[in-house]
């Protein structure tokens, strides 16, 4: 108990609990827990309760010879106790919130599952949110994680591997995939990456997603996230891996791919129809969100005349007087709507709505009367803030690479927007994912997997999974439906 006492550095929420038991109480013994992550009715009731009352009644030669594993097969009422030897090991149960028993001429310790610490509710994610399907998000404890994947999962192949990472904190990670789906080459690429990862602390996936990543200095991200356990569920079914963390309800699910961004739960919860048509309208966005501004931009500075006369005579008016280019304009409303983005996230959530909504009324209406800033330019920054909320996987991409097209469309007019597209196709087609094509199945191209792409096939249509995932169990689904009337006899 003094080693103990001295390698936590007598901190004072080590509780060291000291009593006697046997019926002659000639067993002396110690219970040592942090106080504030056990469970102190598990303790009380079904450790030292047991041992103190029920002892008495026992007149055993075990507990004359301080038998600990006598004393954990029949006097412990906790399901989950183990027998361990050195401090190193104590001391790692022991912070991990487990309570320690230690017997007096025992050269060995018992590991008791107590934890009990305060815990989140299972809520529904608030970024996240669906019509139709589980409303239920992860949470910072990982076993409840790792349960909500199992009852979404009842396979016994569903393999969790455990692993500690950061030197100072010692987080514990898991890696979940199924056997014989996912590719063996995957699962071991994934530990090697995690094995190499030396950091004094992991207090969030976002640590580990930065040292994996295939492409560390890409605004787009290779490792996908995810805190919807169907959605994280229907990943690993398809042969990924997925990585969760103590302490954070983000899961990472690798590989990923950029189709990914704009396939939602969602969609395979509802008919195929309105879903394609969703799917759609979402890749729509994200190219009015990119190109817009930048597009706004080069028409009136460069090629007006690609410009409808009426509606050339409609902007004409709007923006006269205004002291400012529009590349500029653009720039000035860009940065605004991020800062009243960034105070609407940042602030109580009764007070940043409300500033979202005023802000930008009353910043776009006065600028605009004052002749700051042109109506159409308030228009097109209005309708590219709107169109970025429906891909919010690329938000941060998108917003990064806006600002770079608004600033090659100041310079060079068309031709610098379609230079700066040609570059981030470019870019796009050089990532990969952990083996996979990044642009995969646009490039190379997948006649059999676009029918998850752009539009959502039915589900008798889903059948194959993708390049590199289908290595082991390449069908994922077997479907005949006989529409046949069945002959009266």
């Amino acid at each position: 108990m003094e080693t103990i006492q001295t390698l936590l550095k007598n901190s004072k929420d080590i509780v060291i609990r000291e009593f006697c038991f046997g019926n002659q109480s000639q067993v002396h013994a110690a219970l040592v827990f942090i106080d504030g992550m056990v469970n102190k009715s598990v303790i009380n009731d079904n450790i030292v309760k047991p041992l103190i009352y029920d002892t008495h009644l026992i007149n055993s030669q075990a507990l004359h010879e301080n038998d600990i594993k006598f004393i954990r097969r029949s006097l412990l009422a906790v399901g989950d106790v183990n027998e361990k030897t050195g401090f190193n090991e104590l001391i790692a149960s022991l912070l991990y919130g487990n309570a320690i028993f230690l017997l007096d001429g025992s050269d060995s310790f018992l590991d008791i599952d107590a934890k009990g610490w305060q815990t989140r509710a299972i809520e529904e994610p608030k970024v996240e949110q669906t019509v139709r399907g589980p409303r239920e998000g992860f949470t910072e404890t990982l076993r409840t994680n790792t349960a909500m994947l199992r009852r979404k999962i009842h396979n016994p192949n569903l393999v969790l591997e455990q692993m500690v990472l950061g030197r100072r904190t010692h987080t514990l990670v898991y890696i979940a995939y199924v056997d014989g789906v996912a590719p063996p080459a995957l699962v071991e690429e994934v530990k090697r990456r995690l094995n190499i990862i030396t950091i004094d602390d992991i207090l969030e996936s976002g640590y580990i997603e930065q040292f994996i990543e295939d492409a560390p200095y890409s605004p787009f991200a290779t490792v996908g996230n995810s805190e919807k356990p169907d959605r994280v569920a229907a990943r690993i079914l398809e042969g990924r891996v997925a990585i969760l963390v103590d302490g954070t309800p983000f899961v990472l699910t690798v590989p990923s791919l950029f189709i990914e961004g704009f396939q939602a739960a969602e969609d395979y919860y509802s008919r195929p129809y309105y879903a394609s048509l969703v799917r759609f309208i979402r890749f729509i966005a994200f190219i009015i969100t990119l190109l817009a501004p930048g597009l706004y931009v080069a028409l009136e500075s460069f090629q007006p005349e690609l410009v409808p006369t009426p509606l050339l005579l409609t902007m004409a008016a709007a923006v006269e007087g205004t002291p400012f280019p529009a590349v500029v304009e653009a720039l000035l409303m860009g940065i605004i709507f991020e800062l009243l983005r960034e105070g609407g996230i940042r602030l109580p959530a009764t007070i940043g709505p409300a500033l979202s909504i005023v802000g930008a009324l009353i910043i776009g209406d006065s600028a605009v009367k004052a002749g700051l800033i042109g109506a159409p330019m308030v228009i097109v920054i209005a309708l590219t803030a709107v169109s970025s909320f429906l891909v919010i996987s690329h938000t941060d991409a998108v917003t990064l690479l806006r600002f770079g097209l608004i600033i090659m469309a100041g310079f060079l007019g068309i031709y610098g927007l379609g230079i700066g597209l040609i570059a981030i196709l470019f870019h796009l087609c050089s990532l990969r994912s952990f083996g996979l094509t990044y642009l995969s199945p646009i490039d190379p191209i997948s006649w059999s997997h676009l029918k998850d792409t752009f539009i959502r096939a039915p589900l008798r249509f889903l059948v194959i999974r993708r390049p590199l995932i289908r290595e082991i169990d390449p069908e994922r689904a077997s479907f005949r439906l006989d529409l046949n009337k069945p002959k009266s006899d």
